[in-house]
């Protein structure tokens, strides 16, 4: 990751939480927003891990407040999983994202999200895939080898299950279309382009 990227990235991210663009609001963001906090301090470590000039050092540094920082707030999303810009973290608490998930660009996701892998026995084995626009609500649980479409919103505590199309409203346990009305409203200050081509990462050997 290049320093361009990484101010791509954390610009877009901050402009999701109150469409600001400059220094003094990068500053207040930083100081009154947990979620914030925690997405600037993901990237670095992705930016720092991926660089040679600083991954030792002061990279672990940064690894040791990421792991504070998942601690504190009960927020496991590894600096590693591909996640395209715009990235908002509502309410930061008790979010748990599985290694090898991807999530896309613009997406929100609310406290006590799950996106959990299932293994061989389960109908649909694997990690998620999470399009761009896509909005979590508080509880929401996305489980297995499944996609979500682009503009999808997920109601609070749905355990999602199979494949859901774009611009779907899914709720419910299991999870079931409720229209097609897509996540307009739900998704905000949309500043960044969409994450096409982001891949799986591999799973574990």
């Amino acid at each position: 990751m290049k320093t361009r990227e990484l101010c791509r990235l954390l610009a877009a991210d901050q402009y999701r939480y109150e469409a600001g663009t400059g220094k003094r609001d990068f500053i207040s963001l930083l100081l009154k927003e947990s979620g914030f906090r925690f997405t600037v301090v993901m990237r670095l470590c992705a930016f720092l891990r991926a660089n040679r000039f600083s991954r030792y050092g002061v990279y672990h540094v940064c690894l040791l407040l990421h792991r504070r920082m998942q601690v504190k707030y009960g927020a496991y999303i590894e600096y590693s999983i591909p996640i395209g810009p715009g990235l908002c973290l509502g309410h930061l608490n008790s979010i748990v994202v599985n290694t090898h998930s991807v999530i896309g660009a613009n997406c929100t996701l609310s406290h006590g999200v799950t996106l959990g892998q299932t293994h061989a026995r389960s109908k649909h084995p694997g990690v998620p895939v999470i399009g761009d626009r896509v909005y979590l609500g508080c509880g929401a649980k996305i489980l297995g080898g499944i996609r979500l479409g682009h503009d999808v919103v997920v109601a609070p505590n749905a355990v999602v299950t199979k494949d859901v199309p774009d611009s779907a409203v899914v709720g419910g346990i299991p999870a079931k279309i409720l229209s097609l009305e897509g996540s307009h409203g739900y998704v905000s200050n949309l500043a960044a382009q969409p994450s096409e081509g982001m891949q799986p990462a591999p799973p574990p050997s």
